[in-house]
């Protein structure tokens, strides 16, 4: 990717001068901001748990809080107290700063805590045991001062151990995958798998302490010639913590081709650790986790339940995961048969569907399985070990994205081993093959005509997998004894709901992030505004249902939802085009995620974050020639043809990112800085073009809607984060809204050549009236509510009015204003944000007034739509449940975002 020369930058923003004439020199000075009307706030911010029981067994939390403009600068450190008023210990640092310079976004890590903690300007307190990190051997040694981790520098042991005062753990821990060359679609043939081990590629240090460390591992799953699957590793680390956590991301890049049997099929991934086990058979214990908190509690060899009794203590010291007297003390009925005890090394959990797990066991290989329970949603968490210590484990959102499973293997031998299968060995192979034969639509007029008949967009060889990637999350403890039933309790919940601090929406607010005025907390303060928040409320739980009633789980499924419903058949449209899968259309993300910041509802934050760990992996690609695009809604999540910046939008991660400070988020919002490359990859509109066009490096066609949202938020965010390329990012902000301002017709304009080499448009010589339905309902609005706020471009405010104002205005007001109207538009009810947008930054009381009666009575819901599901039962569903068959995807995130905005903006002018 080519950066920007500062050369090449005087020289555009020298030529920009004649198109329109603003006060500053592109990338060479601070953007100046808006004025501002209120003093900067540096009120003490009080965060909280988003669920009960604060920090419990995680290992630490980190949390993003926002600051008004101009109240911190760079160099500013802070202080957080308990609600006693003691000094907690914490890690801060910036990640998003104003166009002023002073800090619009910090991180803070904390290890302890279980109530509420005030952060405020101050002193920082230091851990009593800090986060160290040692670079200097032939591993990176990190040490939490409660346990120490060796991380390899090179080979295929990622963790080399894991010890606890002067007791190792675990050891050896590493990466593995199981290819199957061929699919067998019936019962011929014989299956052959291979193994592949992960192997190092690069390791890197992001924090060292004293609270949190960061360590980042990347590689590629190798066996003898051949490297494939890349995987990035992030391993943090907190002060004062027997445990770390994992995030583990993958990248496909495998083949996998429509009609062939071979290729490479994933039969299984996981992540592996060597556990040594000391004490005697009878000292060592198995912890399964079932449903809730529930365990499998057992001994590697039982002595509860036998035809003689050792002893009612001994069997409850045992059960209770304690140090048994010797034997010599027992009774020597048992004693003396001890050896007759089996001893049961190997056990199994799989996980293979949303609704059930079963749970297995054998004393060693080679011998029969016997089964030993089952229920539906395990916890996803295990534990290995005895009364001189031993290691749990436990994979998040185990159920939700099966199929999943846990090994422990030999635990009656001196070493056993623990394998948290993120892709279950059992379960059929990874078949990420495109799912039909392309039905002769071997021309774009063809394509066009699928397109009418199943609203899928297809196109040969693009429902490619190569490039998509997923991210799991991992945690692990080393315990210096097995751990207390409560202990384990602690565990398993950490696992499920991983603890989060979280600012409160009075600091988002106030701090005018993420669009000023955009959002405001719920009010039930009259009857109409209370109607609205029962509407939201309704949407928000009908979509969590249906998640559990149409089981949308799955690795690659999990956290997106289904775009249109199908009425005669009860059910949503997963198997017709682009109905099924959403895969951000129409921005439900920001739904979400608005609906957070202005609640701070812990439902909603997890149901969004489940959509943000999918749509920014699976949707998007990362490896290939589509790198920085995303896949319109589709059967498959990379099904559709229409590759494009729209659902790569770094909109859709902001949030997220900066509410969690999580760096894989962040990488993936890093990597859309180019994004403006990929339009010389591919057309996102070839299909319709009518005039010849090849893209060109200095001419590239770029729309003014769902394109520049995607690009010019990518670029606000590395500004923002004053990341690698930050002042390319700013640049490319700064000229491409100057260069659409200087557009004869503005947004209204459509679309124009983009020059990659110059950051600018070129400015058209005649008006045009090119407008969209989905223009503006990618992000649009809510980014350019920021733009607006930071930087101070008089002409780009107005041109932006102008788009608000005239979207919803009559055909005859449209042609008064730009020589003709629109054209048949779509969409004003979520256009009616907009208006409600306009109506604030202009004053206009008719554009208020429209604001609402778009919002009631144009499209989408209306008060007079159900607002209540119907029950369903057999035999006309699958299983019992209900159904909204007047909901719709796209109408909720547009209903959903107009609500919020419309209620924030004109609240006070509800007719």
């Amino acid at each position: 990717m080519s950066p920007i020369p500062r050369r090449s930058l005087l020289k555009a923003a020298a030529a920009a001068g004649a198109a329109a004439q603003f006060s500053w020199v592109l990338g060479a000075t601070d953007a100046q901001a808006a004025p501002r009307t209120a003093a900067a706030d540096d009120d003490p911010v009080t965060l909280d748990w988003l669920e009960d029981g604060g920090l419990g067994a995680a290992p630490g939390s980190t949390v993003g809080v926002p600051w008004p403009m101009g109240t911190y600068q760079e160099d500013q450190t802070f202080a957080l107290t308990d609600a006693g008023g003691a000094a907690v210990p914490v890690q801060s640092w910036p990640i998003a700063y104003w166009p002023d310079g002073s800090l619009k976004w910090t991180a803070h890590a904390v290890s302890s805590g279980s109530g509420k903690l005030t952060l405020t300007a101050g002193d920082t307190a230091a851990p009593d045991k800090k986060v160290t990190v040692d670079k200097s051997g032939g591993t990176i040694d990190v040490s939490t001062g409660v346990i120490t981790a060796k991380i390899g520098k090179n080979g295929s042991t990622l963790i080399k151990s894991v010890t606890r005062g002067g007791t190792e753990i675990a050891k050896n821990g590493r990466l593995v995958l199981i290819r199957q060359p061929e699919i067998e679609d019936e019962d011929q043939g014989a299956v052959k798998t291979e193994r592949f081990d992960g192997v190092i590629g690069e390791v890197t240090v992001e924090q060292d302490g004293p609270v949190r460390a960061v360590v980042r591992i990347d590689g590629k799953h190798r066996k003898g010639g051949r490297s494939w699957l890349p995987f990035s590793i992030r391993l943090y680390f907190y002060a004062g913590a027997d445990s770390f956590r994992m995030v583990h991301t993958i990248t496909f890049d495998g083949t996998v081709e429509p009609g062939k049997a071979s290729g490479d099929f994933i039969r299984g991934l996981g992540v592996r650790f060597t556990v040594p086990m000391r004490d005697a058979a009878y000292d060592r214990h198995i912890r399964i986790g079932g449903e809730g908190t529930g365990l499998l509690r057992e001994a590697v060899q039982g002595v509860t339940g036998l035809r003689r009794d050792p002893g009612a203590t001994v069997q409850a010291a045992q059960y209770a995961g304690q140090k048994l007297a010797d034997p010599s003390t027992w009774d020597q009925r048992v004693t003396t048969r001890l050896q007759y005890i089996p001893k049961w090394g190997d056990y199994t959990l799989s996980q293979l569907s949303a609704d059930g797990f079963t749970l297995r066991k054998r004393t060693t290989k080679g011998y029969g399985w016997i089964p030993a329970g089952g229920g539906g949603h395990a916890s996803g968490f295990g534990y290995v070990g005895g009364a001189s210590g031993g290691f749990s484990f436990g994979l998040r959102d185990f159920w939700e994205k099966f199929p999943a499973q846990l090994d422990i293997r030999d635990a009656h031998t001196d070493e056993a081993e623990v394998t948290l299968w993120l892709w279950s060995p059992e379960a059929q192979p990874m078949d990420l093959r495109f799912y039909h034969d392309g039905m002769g639509q071997d021309t774009y007029a063809k394509q066009l005509e699928g397109l009418e008949i199943t609203y899928e967009d297809y196109e040969p060889e693009f429902g490619t997998p190569y490039g998509i990637a997923r991210t799991s999350e991992l945690l692990f403890w080393a315990n210096e004894s097995t751990p207390t039933p409560e202990t384990l309790a602690q565990q398993v919940e950490a696992v499920r709901v991983l603890p989060q601090l979280a600012a409160p929406p009075t600091q988002l607010i106030k701090s005018k992030v993420f669009g000023p005025g955009l959002y405001s907390e719920p009010d039930r303060s009259t009857a109409a505004k209370a109607k609205i928040e029962d509407h939201l409320d309704f949407l928000f739980t009908y979509y969590k249902d249906q998640v559990a009633q149409r089981r949308w789980y799955g690795f690659w499924d999990y956290g997106d939802f289904m775009h249109s419903y199908d009425t005669v058949r009860h059910q949503w449209r997963y198997d017709v085009g682009g109905y099924a899968w959403d895969n951000s259309e129409l921005s439900p993300d920001i739904w979400l995620w608005f609906a957070y910041l202005r609640s701070g509802r812990s439902d909603i934050f997890r149901f969004a974050e489940a959509l943000t760990r999918h749509t920014g992996e699976v949707d998007v690609y990362h490896l290939g020639q589509w790198a920085g695009l995303g896949t319109r809604h589709g059967i498959q999540h990379y099904a559709d043809s229409a590759k494009q910046q729209r659902i790569a939008n770094t909109t859709y991660r902001r949030y997220y990112y900066f509410l969690t400070a999580d760096e894989r988020v962040g990488d993936l919002m890093a990597a859309n800085v180019d994004s403006d490359e990929t339009f010389l990859v591919l057309d996102p509109i070839r299909k319709i073009r009518t005039a010849p066009y090849t893209p060109d490096r200095h001419a590239l066609s770029i729309g003014f809607g769902t394109d520049w949202s995607g690009l010019v938020s990518a670029w606000l965010t590395e500004w923002e984060r004053k990341g690698p390329k930050w002042e390319k990012a700013k640049a490319r902000v700064l000229s491409t809204m100057e260069t659409i301002a200087a557009q004869p017709n503005g947004f209204v304009q459509g679309s124009e050549l983009y020059d990659l080499d110059t950051g600018k448009f070129a400015v058209a010589s005649a008006p045009v009236v090119s407008v969209s339905h989905l223009s503006a309902v990618f992000g649009l609005n809510e980014l350019c509510a920021e733009l607006i706020y930071l930087v101070d471009m008089p002409k780009f405010k107005e041109v932006y009015m102008d788009y608000c104002r005239y979207f919803n205005a009559s055909k005859t007001e449209q042609a008064a204003r730009y020589g003709s109207n629109f054209g048949t538009l779509l969409l004003f009810q979520g256009h009616s944000r907009l208006d409600a947008y306009a109506a604030v930054q202009l004053g206009d009381a008719t554009l208020a007034k429209r604001a609402w009666t778009k919002f009631y009575s144009s499209d989408g819901y209306m008060e007079s739509s159900p607002w209540k599901t119907e029950a369903l039962n057999g035999p006309v569903t699958l299983v019992p449940g209900s159904e909204a068959a007047w909901v719709s995807s796209n109408d909720t995130a547009l209903y959903g975002l107009a609500a919020i905005e419309n209620l924030a903006l004109l609240g006070d002018k509800m007719p």
